[in-house]
């Protein structure tokens, strides 16, 4: 976006070198490159000398590499290289379906490695491109789920507008370029917002169920919206994100199964009834007014 101060190419290993040399005893995750798209040459070249140095002076650590909103791709050249993804669905009102839509792309289209959606919408942020509107916890349980049940089930991040950018109450905030969103509350508050109890949520929840593994199983949900998110457990437990309740049809017979959903606002949990069926199962709506998590699960 400004083409002020870059760093000429040839001081990028020197620099990665330099980098690796402080850091390299805390044990980091190197992210070699930020808010990135490959679509020139010159870039490529550029991420290739840091990736390169990094690999060189520090091969036991973790690899990955941030790209931008929206974006999916990776040249192939840095892929055996990489440890794993990172993709970014973003702060655009009107395109969370990214949440879902990349973890898939990097599912299908890419070696098996962990994904994780590094940018989700941010709690309080305003929408970009200075769109009237903030984003809710609603917006992040949504992205988080809609995407950890697409096949970036090894993490997510929780972003909350005011301790990223560390704003201080009385002080001028600093725009973003390109993005223009909305005044940040202070940190003091940001720090205080009840969505990162629902990403802890999430975390808990898995390791609670001894979750380690979630297999995408879009396929099976019968003509409902793609924001219905499935995907099934190694031992055949199956997990619905459910942005507002309704029935559901699942092609496939769940005899010996029951079910129940997580009212993902409260924490509150209630049964749901299945109705097996020749090739398929119903399930019932949740009583809940909100989000639900479904689980099905075998007696």
């Amino acid at each position: 976006m400004v083409d002020l101060n870059v760093m000429p190419e040839e001081f990028v290993s020197t620099y990665t070198e330099k980098i690796v040399e402080v850091f390299d005893e805390f044990d980091p995750i190197y992210v070699v490159s930020g808010d990135t798209d490959f679509d020139t040459a010159e870039a490529v070249s550029y991420y290739e000398a840091a990736l390169k140095t990094v690999c060189e002076k520090s091969p036991q650590s973790l690899k990955t590499m941030h790209i931008k909103r929206g974006y999916d791709y990776i040249p192939e050249q840095f892929l055996n290289r990489l440890d794993f993804y990172m993709y970014q669905s973003g702060h655009f009102a009107e395109g969370q379906d990214m949440a879902y839509l990349l973890a898939e792309k990097f599912y299908r289209d890419y070696p098996v490695k962990p994904i994780v959606n590094a940018e989700p919408c941010y709690e309080q942020m305003g929408y970009s491109r200075k769109m009237y509107g903030r984003f809710q916890p609603y917006d992040l349980r949504k992205a988080a789920w809609s995407g950890i049940l697409s096949g970036a089930c090894a993490g997510v991040t929780y972003g909350a507008h005011g301790i990223w950018n560390w704003k201080k109450t009385g002080k001028k905030a600093n725009p973003v370029l390109g993005e223009g969103f909305d005044e940040a509350f202070p940190a003091w508050e940001a720090i205080h917002f009840p969505g990162a109890w629902d990403y802890g949520f999430i975390a808990n929840f898995l390791e609670v169920n001894g979750i380690d593994e979630l297999i995408p199983a879009q396929e099976l949900l019968l003509e409902k919206s793609e924001q219905i998110r499935m995907a099934v457990t190694n031992d055949e437990r199956y997990l619905i994100y459910v942005p507002y309740t309704t029935k559901l049809v699942i092609e496939k017979e769940l005899k010996g199964y029951y079910g129940k959903v997580v009212d993902l606002a409260t924490g509150r949990t209630a049964r749901v009834r299945l109705t097996p069926e020749v090739g398929e199962t119903s399930v019932s709506m949740h009583d809940f007014k909100g989000d639900g998590l479904i689980v099905l699960e075998r007696y």
